[in-house]
């Protein structure tokens, strides 16, 4: 058996484990465990900047987590700080991508994607994992969002795992907790790099610098060589540096998630 199939193997029993018999149930006839969820959050942004060229979620930060968590038996829901239409990138609809196309052509998947859930509304008990898309819309509406800093804390504070992905890591940037630390402080963060930012020739255009806030905001900064995938898992914090790092990002939260099943989950701050 593969590590990433034993991985699942242990959360698919840890979760089952969850589910004890009250005096009401006939022990010869349970009720099977609710399927376990995550949450993916897409950007409502849809403008990069005052270039007048349009913006949104890069695609394959969605479908490639979205293809490896449902196979992996989850449950994905899809949110964005306000609710409603989430605009995808036109620079990344690239139908050669199986994943892609078949993320597309779901029709169910694009009603999620075209009404997203309002994250403030979202009740995140019923969620495992909460996981940042990126794409440049999210550098724009993540950072100040107060419905996605509370619900990264109320995530963290449960003992979930939090990812993201490229400009996904722009919702860490402010999240502090009751004492005033940000969560990133002291934490390997790894995220779209400004040397990768200068290469698609955009730092002028992106409101501020992530790598650099990030730094400023007590990161422990992870680079790769520019386009190529590179992964930061840090507690239970794990994101990735670009759209190649998005399938590792996935991969890396079913480990995480193997692995917090057995710990409380009520953590401090």
């Amino acid at each position: 058996m593969s590590n990433f199939l034993a991985l699942f193997t242990m959360l698919s029993l840890a979760a089952t484990a969850r589910f004890a018999f009250t005096d009401e149930q006939d022990a010869d006839a349970p009720e099977a465990p609710p399927a376990m969820r995550i949450l993916i959050v897409l950007t409502n942004h849809d403008k990069l900047g005052d270039t007048g060229q349009p913006t949104g979620f890069y695609l394959s930060e969605a479908s490639h987590p979205w293809r490896i968590f449902t196979d992996a038996h989850f449950t994905v829901n899809f949110a964005s700080p306000k609710g409603g239409e989430a605009p995808i990138d036109p620079k990344s609809l690239d139908r050669s991508d199986a994943v892609n196309a078949a993320f597309l052509d779901d029709a169910e998947v694009m009603k999620q994607v075209h009404n997203t859930l309002a994250l403030g509304d979202v009740d995140l008990s019923k969620y495992e994992a909460i996981f940042f898309a990126g794409g440049h819309g999210a550098m724009w509406d993540m950072p100040d969002s107060l419905a996605v800093q509370d619900a990264i804390r109320t995530m963290w504070a449960d003992g979930k795992v939090v990812a993201a992905v490229c400009h996904g890591p722009a919702a860490l940037v402010n999240v502090k907790f009751n004492d005033g630390r940000y969560l990133v402080a002291g934490r390997e963060i790894a995220m779209f790099t400004n040397e990768e930012e200068e290469a698609v020739g955009l730092t002028q255009v992106v409101p501020f610098a992530l790598e650099t806030e990030l730094a400023r905001h007590g990161a422990i900064i992870t680079e790769a060589a520019n386009f190529k995938p590179n992964i930061a898992v840090s507690d239970r914090l794990v994101t990735g540096q670009n759209p190649a790092s998005a399938a590792g990002v996935a991969k890396a939260v079913i480990s995480e998630l193997a692995l917090t099943t057995m710990k409380p989950k009520k953590q401090p701050q």
